[in-house]
């Protein structure tokens, strides 16, 4: 099993940025991959994007290039979401969730693991 806890959510005006974490721990080795979604009330949960465990490569969707960026510390077992220019359509549960192979990871119910979210709340 693979324990994973988001921290870093708070409430934070429009144009300003936050950095969540999300710490793994457990069986860690067997994670491949690490993503980051988000859950609006009344909406779907969407990938926000994905960082591979070993390598560190990462894939952040078109629409949240240029705001969004993910890192990771190995030596921590910790994954970053640094997020820019926040707007209050940001404003959701962000969720990480970790994958033990390379499949669709960008689809939430492919992941294997996931943490208890954190609220981020944008004011205007």
């Amino acid at each position: 099993q693979v324990q994973l806890v988001e921290s870093g959510g708070r409430l934070v005006q429009a144009g300003g940025s936050l950095r969540l974490s999300c710490a793994a721990s457990g069986r860690t080795f067997s994670i491949y991959r690490m993503a980051w979604f988000r859950q609006a009330p009344g909406k779907e949960r969407e990938f926000v994007g994905a960082i591979s465990w070993s390598g560190g490569i990462t894939y952040i969707p078109d629409s949240m290039k240029g705001r969004f960026t993910i890192s990771r510390d190995a030596a921590k077992n910790t994954v970053y979401l640094q997020m820019n220019s926040l707007n209050p359509e940001d404003t959701a549960v962000y969720y990480c969730a970790a994958k033990r192979d390379s499949g669709r990871y960008w689809e939430p119910e492919n992941n294997d693991y996931w943490g208890q979210g954190t609220q981020v709340s944008v004011s205007s």
